[in-house]
C-alpha cells in the first residue's frame, strides 16, 4: 500500500440553500478551516486546484479570483471539471503533482453556488450534461435518467419502491446528526412513499437537493505530512474511469460500469478487498444511485444491495456504514464541492472525529464520487 501522500488538512462550509455571502466569502469559510486543521498558512501551498462545474458560475475563470483571494499568489492555479466528481478528480490531480516532485503541498479546492442561477436554469445546465445533440434536447434530466437505472434494477432483481425508501430514511436519520447538512428533519418510510412523483419510480425523496457550499483539502507529501501532522491520513488507492454520455452505448443500466472499473483500480492500488472497508462515502445523488454502489463496490453481489439495506448492514454497527453523515440526499449536492465534502467526512472518521457518527475504531475508509450519469467515476481509498 503506498503512503506517499496524505490529506493533512479538510474544510468545508455548511452546505445552504441560499448563501448569502460572495463565492470568494464562501470559499474562504473552508479554506480557512483547512489551513487551521493542517496547521499552515496560505504561504506554504505549492498549487492550488480549483474544481468546479462552470456552466453555474458566473465568475469566468473563477481560479483567478480565488488564487488572489485566498492568498495563493504567485503559485499556480488550475480549473478542473469532470461535473459531479470534480473535486475528487482533484484529488487525483493533485496526487499526481505531488508524486511527481512538482508541488510538496496542493489544495484541492471545490465549490458551488448554485442559487446564482433559477432551478429552470439549473434543470437546463444539468440536461446539458447529457449528449446535446440526441439527448438533452428532448427533454432529458437528472431524475429521468437514475429513474431508468431504477427501472433496470427493479426489473432484473425485483427491487422494490420501499427499499430506495429504506436508503432515505437511512440518510435523513444521519443528516439530522449533521450540523452542515441542509435537510436535517427525520423521515420515516411512508413519508418517502408517499411524496410526490418525480419520474417514475423516484419521488421527492429520493432525490438529492441543489446547494450552495465549498470544501476544501490539503495533501503534502510524506516528509511535509509527517513533519506538520499529528494525524495524516493516507491516499492508499486510486481507481478512475468513464463510460458513454448517452445511455444507448451501455451494457447494461442496473449499475454503473465506470465505478467498477474505478473501485479494482483503487482496491488493486491499495492491496485491499472490499469486505477490508471500514466505513464509505458513496454517490446518494438518488437512492437508486446509494443501492448501485453497493454493488458496484463490491459490498454485495449484484442483486443484493437490497439486503444490506434491509438489514441495516450500511447503517451505524453495520457490517459496512454507509454514508453516516446524510450522504448526499440530506448534505445536499454543491456540485463542485461534493466529493470534497465526502473525502473530509472519511477523513474525519479516520481520525475519530466524526462525532455522533463515529463508526468505532474505522481505520480504512473508502470515498465513491460520480460525476454526471456514471459518465465520470472517482474511487479513493484512504487509510490511517
Amino acid at each position: 500500500m503506498s503512503r506517499d501522500v496524505a490529506i493533512i488538512g479538510v474544510g468545508q462550509t455548511k452546505f445552504t440553500r441560499n448563501y448569502q455571502g460572495s463565492l470568494r466569502e464562501m470559499v474562504f469559510e473552508a479554506f480557512a478551516e483547512a489551513l487551521r486543521d493542517a496547521g499552515i498558512t496560505a504561504r506554504e501551498i505549492g498549487a492550488s486546484l480549483i474544481c468546479s462545474a462552470p456552466e453555474y458560475d458566473k465568475q469566468r475563470s473563477p481560479a483567478g479570483l480565488l488564487a488572489e483571494y485566498l492568498g495563493l499568489n504567485p503559485q499556480p492555479t488550475f480549473v478542473l471539471e469532470s461535473i459531479c466528481s470534480s473535486s475528487t478528480t482533484g484529488v487525483r490531480v493533485g496526487y499526481s503533482l505531488i508524486k511527481a516532485g512538482l508541488h510538496d503541498v496542493v489544495a484541492v479546492i471545490g465549490f458551488q453556488k448554485m442559487s446564482e442561477i433559477s432551478s429552470a436554469e439549473s434543470q437546463e445546465r444539468m440536461g446539458r450534461g447529457a449528449d446535446i445533440m440526441w439527448e438533452a434536447p428532448f427533454g432529458s434530466m437528472m431524475p429521468a435518467y437514475y429513474a431508468m437505472h431504477a427501472q433496470a434494477h427493479f426489473a432484473r432483481y425485483g427491487t422494490t419502491e420501499e427499499d430506495l425508501a429504506l436508503i432515505r430514511v437511512k440518510a435523513s436519520k444521519y443528516g439530522a446528526l449533521n450540523e452542515r447538512a441542509v435537510f436535517r428533519k427525520e423521515l420515516t418510510v411512508e413519508q418517502c412513499l408517499n411524496s410526490a412523483v418525480v419520474s417514475s419510480p423516484l419521488k421527492v425523496y429520493d432525490c438529492c437537493a441543489n446547494a450552495d457550499g465549498a470544501s476544501c483539502l490539503i495533501l503534502a507529501n510524506a516528509d511535509r505530512a509527517k513533519a506538520i501532522s499529528a494525524k495524516p491520513v493516507w491516499i492508499l488507492g486510486l481507481g478512475a474511469a468513464s463510460e458513454t454520455m448517452s445511455l444507448t452505448g451501455r451494457e447494461a443500466l442496473d449499475g454503473l460500469r465506470a465505478a467498477r472499473l474505478a473501485a479494482r483500480e483503487a482496491y488493486q492500488m491499495a492491496g485491499l478487498t472490499p469486505g477490508e472497508i471500514d466505513v464509505a462515502e458513496v454517490h446518494d445523488c438518488f437512492t437508486i444511485a446509494e443501492l448501485m454502489a453497493y454493488e458496484d463496490l463490491g459490498f454485495a453481489e449484484p442483486g443484493k444491495g437490497v439486503e444490506l439495506i434491509r438489514n441495516g448492514q450500511t447503517s451505524l454497527g453495520g457490517r459496512i456504514p454507509v454514508n453516516v453523515d446524510g450522504g448526499l440526499l440530506s448534505k445536499g449536492h454543491p456540485i463542485g464541492a461534493t466529493g470534497g465534502s465526502q473525502v473530509r467526512t472519511i477523513v474525519l472518521q479516520l481520525r475519530g472525529e466524526a462525532g455522533p457518527m463515529q463508526v468505532p475504531g474505522a481505520e480504512i475508509g473508502l470515498v465513491h464520487n460520480i460525476g454526471g450519469v456514471g459518465i465520470y467515476s472517482n474511487v479513493i481509498i484512504l487509510g490511517r
